[in-house]
């Protein structure tokens, strides 16, 4: 009996570190990385360094500064730099995702105590601050504007989606080009194949589970088609936007997404609500980044609320002021 130890749950290792982990979700998100610079060319790709490369620098500056263990080599910071850089345009000016690495990476992530303690995802907190303060994040490139003198800008395929009355929609693209990215929008949002394939290999991985993004697709594709009417424009507000991204690589957060099977339901149900009302009544086009930004400040609420029991486990009595007596 020496060798006998009595600690706390969980007693068994899955043999997965935060660094292993973050490095699954990398190798997830290359795929959409790469077709973005193949559609936008390298103004895409040297976005996607700029973000990474700040964001691994203010993690590092942010330690020294206040003496605390070196984290970078857990690959945190890479995959927010990474997710942040594929939900931006690739025209915008460098200083937007240098100011983004750093709202993400010390405002969000490390003010907050560091990987695991921020009480939003760091590369949403940061794509919507950056959304509401320049102008140029609204501002599309079309792909393969590397052949042309200049970018040429145009609208994303939700913008296009409405027509001018404000009231009915059309699919401007087919669902090819929405399939395979040929659209105008962010550097990792267009390309709808390889985000799915990256969410199927971060869930065959079990690095993420399928509850969340079921949830949020599944539901958000019941009411656009039950307010459309029209199969071939519910798969169009599938494939559009950030829903793909949003869906698999940023609900799925760990630190910032419920804990239990049936939160995770709850959190993506909550997400597609938000995300459909905005799209069909707001005057943003988009509203993936908002919801899952809204519904991570709920996530404690809905953790409480379903977290689980022991099998077998009693209420404790409360006490009356005559027994305490």
């Amino acid at each position: 009996m020496n060798g006998l130890r009595v600690s706390p749950s969980p007693h068994r290792s899955a043999g997965l570190s935060t660094t292993k982990i973050m490095a699954m979700v990398i190798i997830a998100l290359l795929p959409a990385a790469v077709m973005g610079c193949i559609y936008f060319g390298l103004r895409a790709a040297a976005v996607l360094l700029v973000t990474i490369v700040s964001a691994v620098a203010f993690e590092a500056l942010f330690n020294i500064i206040t003496k605390k263990e070196q984290t970078i080599s857990d690959l945190s910071a890479v995959v927010t730099g990474l997710l942040l850089g594929m939900n931006l345009p690739a025209s915008v000016p460098f200083y937007i995702p240098v100011i983004g690495s750093f709202v993400a990476i010390v405002i969000v992530k490390q003010l907050f105590g560091g990987i695991g303690q921020n009480f939003a995802n760091p590369a949403i907190a940061a794509r919507i601050v950056l959304m509401v303060s320049f102008s140029e994040m609204t501002s599309w490139v079309v792909p393969y504007y590397w052949n042309t003198p200049d970018a040429q800008t145009g609208a994303t395929p939700l913008a296009a989606a409405w027509l001018d009355n404000g009231t009915s929609m059309v699919a401007p693209f087919t669902l090819k080009q929405m399939l395979l990215g040929e659209t105008g929008g962010c550097i990792g949002e267009t390309c709808a194949l390889a985000l799915i394939i990256g969410g199927i290999f971060l869930i065959v991985t079990r690095i993420i589970s399928p509850a969340t993004p079921i949830a949020f697709i599944g539901t958000f594709g019941v009411l656009t088609l039950l307010y459309t009417g029209s199969l071939t424009m519910t798969v169009y507000q599938l494939l559009a936007g950030g829903l793909m991204i949003g869906a698999f690589f940023m609900a799925t957060d760990y630190a910032t997404t419920p804990l239990t099977t049936s939160g995770k339901i709850v959190f993506g149900v909550g997400c597609a609500l938000i995300t459909f009302v905005i799209r069909q009544f707001g005057n943003y086009p988009e509203g993936v980044s908002f919801s899952i930004l809204l519904m991570n400040l709920l996530t404690p609420y809905i953790d409480k609320i379903c977290r689980t029991h022991p099998l077998g486990a009693k209420k404790p009595v409360k006490k009356t002021k005559e027994a305490v007596q």
